[in-house]
């Protein structure tokens, strides 16, 4: 049975849809044994798939079975098996980095002191 890489990355729950699994392989983010994989490439059981994901972190999976049908989440779970390390912690001025900027409604003009502290205070507290 041939899979296409892109469709058995959506079926596996790695990607929400199939057109963002397709990106992550052009743009060379996603491996299989090894080499940068277009998103047209058969898989078989037994591949070694390593995604590039955020944070310096690289998801490894190993293919247990290929599906190119949607499945359950608890069957999706069981394509692969997840060779990873755990995920890098983030410190806390990462964190804050990654923190969306606080947003005002479009006219009301610069926030007053005591806009300003409330705010500080949601963001620190």
């Amino acid at each position: 049975m041939d899979v296409r890489l892109d469709k058995w990355l959506q079926v596996a729950r790695m990607f929400k849809t199939r057109s963002q699994a397709t990106r992550a392989c052009t743009l060379s983010r996603v491996k299989v044994n090894g080499l940068d994989a277009k998103p047209h490439k058969s898989l078989a059981v037994g591949d070694r798939i390593e995604i590039e994901r955020a944070d310096d972190w690289t998801q490894v999976l190993e293919v247990r079975e290929l599906r190119d049908k949607p499945v359950r989440k608890d069957l999706a779970a069981g394509l692969y098996e997840d060779l990873s390390p755990p995920r890098p912690e983030l410190t806390a001025v990462e964190r804050l980095m990654k923190a969306p900027p606080v947003r005002r409604e479009r006219g009301r003009g610069r926030p007053t002191k005591k806009d300003r502290r409330e705010m500080e205070r949601w963001r620190d507290g």
